[in-house]
Formats: C-alpha cells, structure tokens, sequence
C-alpha cells in the first residue's frame, strides 16, 4: 500500500534499525520503545491486521512465530521476552499493517500497563 509506513520500510524507501531481514519479512527496532530491548517482526506483504489473516497466511504467521525467540536471544533476551499483537483500532493497533512487538530487559511492569503504551 502506498500510504503503509510498514510496506515503505519493507520497500527501503524509509529507513529503519533492522535487525533482520528475508524475501518474506523484515524486522527492526521500535522507534517508540516501551523496554530496553523493543523491536517489531513486521511482513513484506501488506497484511491489514491479524483479524485481515486468511488459511493461506499460515505460512508467514509461523515464520513470524518462529522468529521471535530466535531474534529476542540475539538482542540479549535470553531470560524471557514479551509479545504483542495488536489487532484493529481498538485494540490497539496504531499502524495498520500486521507485525508482532518483542519486547524485554529490565522490569516491564504488569502487562496491562505495558500493553497500554503500546
């Protein structure tokens, strides 16, 4: 989408902080960290939201999964992370282009706290 601050990151055409990337997703540090570790594992392919997924993003949705914790080690979050999926406007979600929050390190507060600075 043209507007997506996400698919323009995605595209290069905005840069960012990353700390991986592949043909299917990218991923990079929050511009706005709520943790000492925050980064965000965001698809290439513009998906709205998680409620926007369909039996055919199963593959991407695990990939993203699977990252997580692989990527959560490498940033130093070895003793337990967080994430978050933050789905439509009321739930949340301020960019509208589906990607998970990994966040950790020193004390993050009661989730409903940390989830609300999101």
């Amino acid at each position: 989408m043209s507007n997506c601050i996400f698919c323009k990151i995605a595209a290069g055409e905005i840069p960012a902080n990353k700390i991986y990337e592949d043909d299917d997703l990218i991923a990079f540090h929050d511009i706005n960290p709520i943790a000492a570790v925050h980064f965000l594992i965001v698809p290439k392919q513009h998906i709205e939201s998680l409620a926007h997924t369909h039996p055919r993003d199963l593959g991407i949705l695990g990939k993203m999964l699977l990252l997580a914790p692989r990527l959560a080690a490498e940033q130093g979050l070895e003793s337990g992370f967080r994430t978050a999926i933050n789905t439509g406007k009321g739930g949340g979600q301020e960019v509208m282009h589906l990607h998970i929050h990994v966040f950790g390190g020193g004390k993050t507060g009661k989730m409903a706290d940390v989830l609300a600075k999101l």
